[in-house]
């Protein structure tokens, strides 16, 4: 057993610690609560914390333990909840002064039930962007530094794994919000197929777009929260990946393409390993990539302004400026521009499929964002001499995989020259999240960090990013 706390612990870990009676879930809560205690005040990634009755389930699930009987593969490993997902008697308040009267939740969303059975310790929710709305999640903090921003829409869940406030955490992704923050906290992210995981008692932005799933510390622990998520039991462990067998995509088109420096360099040395190691690396080009945006944008306004229809219509004033103008645009927005929107999302949807037939594909590979982490005030960044908004940078290399509702699975492959994550992720065959996973893992194992060393910045880093 590590000599670490029990918080900087990796969840499989943990959850093998508890099975074979080295710890019990009581001590692996006070660790983590005590780790809260010590670094929330800085980093601002809990929306509501539920201490006491988390000593009240790590009690419940210690008795359980003792006496021989564990509710399933995360018994006693203390996770976070994005706060768009609702959780037996916490209001759900969606980042949002809509919601900040919300009343407790009389039940648990479906994910965050089969958690629970599972045997997971619920420690708090997360904080969240504006109505998972966005790429900031501005009161929050950055693990690796405290001057810039952790990710959006899924904030909160990255900085608290990044941070060791929980050992793995729920969230959501309509554009990429699982995979930026993942991407800016130096964590694992993984985006299933579309409609893998249920989103019952999940607070929808564009319900053709939304997918929720896990971040972590490694893709074994990914591995296991989604499988405990998805409450089939079916594709955790991961298995060993023979990369000489493997094909991997690069699309050289520009939305996936154009990054800045230290993301190109980390890609291409991905590339390269993966190559060392015996996968065929196939360039290719993808041309319905360049309509990423437009599809994007246009879906998520239109279903936004429905989802949201009543607040706009009665409450606007309690919605920010650039979400409040994104869902009046939608409000208006001609029927017959949505339905071409979703028609020609088919043509691109079958252009990634005829690009996976036609080089015989098992992954596409891309650098997940373009950059490393921003600070909360940038609103552009100038790439390769051409300015660009950060929130349409961060979407186009994540988008793609939400229009064709690919599974992905985005890694931790660096650091900038200021110590800054970055990170490249890999989308598969729809339903094939158990491949994709290995091929992940073994991509993070190749690095020559061990998971928990590439994924935390602890031990190896203080919270201000300085070199420890």
């Amino acid at each position: 057993m590590s000599r670490d706390e029990p918080w900087q612990w990796s969840a499989a870990t943990a959850a093998a610690a508890v099975r074979d009676r080295e710890v019990t879930p009581t001590e692996l809560c006070e660790s983590v609560l005590e780790r809260i205690n010590a670094v929330e005040p800085d980093l601002a990634a809990f929306a509501q914390l539920d201490l006491d009755r988390a000593r009240e389930q790590a009690a419940e699930l210690t008795r359980e333990a003792a006496a021989g009987s564990l509710r399933g593969p995360l018994h006693g490993v203390p996770i976070a909840i994005k706060d768009i997902f609702d959780v037996e008697g916490l209001p759900t308040r969606c980042g949002s002064p809509l919601y900040a009267d919300a009343a407790p939740a009389r039940a648990d969303a479906a994910v965050v039930a089969h958690l629970r059975s599972a045997g997971a310790l619920l420690v708090g929710k997360t904080t969240t962007h504006e109505l998972a709305c966005g790429v900031y999640t501005e009161q929050t903090h950055n693990p690796w530094d405290l001057t810039r921003c952790c990710g959006g829409s899924s904030g909160g869940s990255g900085a608290a794994v990044a941070a060791g406030m929980a050992m793995a955490a729920t969230g959501s992704d309509t554009g990429g919000s699982i995979r930026i923050p993942a991407a800016v906290c130096g964590v694992v992210g993984v985006k299933p197929t579309y409609d893998l995981l249920s989103r019952q008692g999940v607070t929808a932005l564009s319900w053709s777009l939304d997918h929720v799933g896990p971040l972590a510390r490694s893709v074994d622990d990914a591995a296991l929260v989604l499988d405990a998520m998805l409450g089939s039991g079916h594709l955790s462990p991961v298995p060993e990946r023979d990369l000489s067998s493997v094909v991997i995509g690069v699309a050289d088109d520009e939305p996936l393409s154009w990054v800045t420096t230290p993301v190109r360099e980390a890609f291409e040395d991905a590339c390269a390993l993966l190559a060392d190691a015996g996968a065929r690396v196939v360039h290719l080009s993808i041309p319905e990539l360049e309509h990423t945006l437009p599809l994007e944008f246009t879906i998520v306004m239109a279903e936004g302004a429905s989802y949201h229809d009543r607040s706009i219509r009665e409450r606007s004033s309690l919605i920010s400026e650039g979400i409040r103008v994104l869902f009046q645009s939608g409000a208006v927005l001609p029927a017959e521009d949505y339905l071409l929107a979703q028609r020609l999302r088919t043509g691109y949807r079958r252009a990634v499929g005829r690009a996976f037939a036609e080089h015989e594909l098992d992954a596409l590979i891309a650098p997940t964002i373009p950059l490393a982490a921003y600070a909360p005030t940038d609103e552009t960044i100038v790439i390769n001499g051409r300015e660009e908004s950060i929130i349409e940078a961060n979407v186009r290399t994540t988008a793609p995989f939400n229009l064709t509702g690919l599974p992905v699975v985005c890694v931790p492959s660096g650091l900038s020259d200021e110590g800054r994550p970055v990170s490249v992720q890999f989308a598969g065959r729809p339903h094939d999240e158990r491949q994709l996973l290995a091929l992940a893992r073994a991509y993070e194992q190749r690095r020559g960090l061990e998971p928990f060393e590439s994924s935390l910045p602890i031990g190896r880093r203080s919270l201000t990013g300085a070199r420890a």
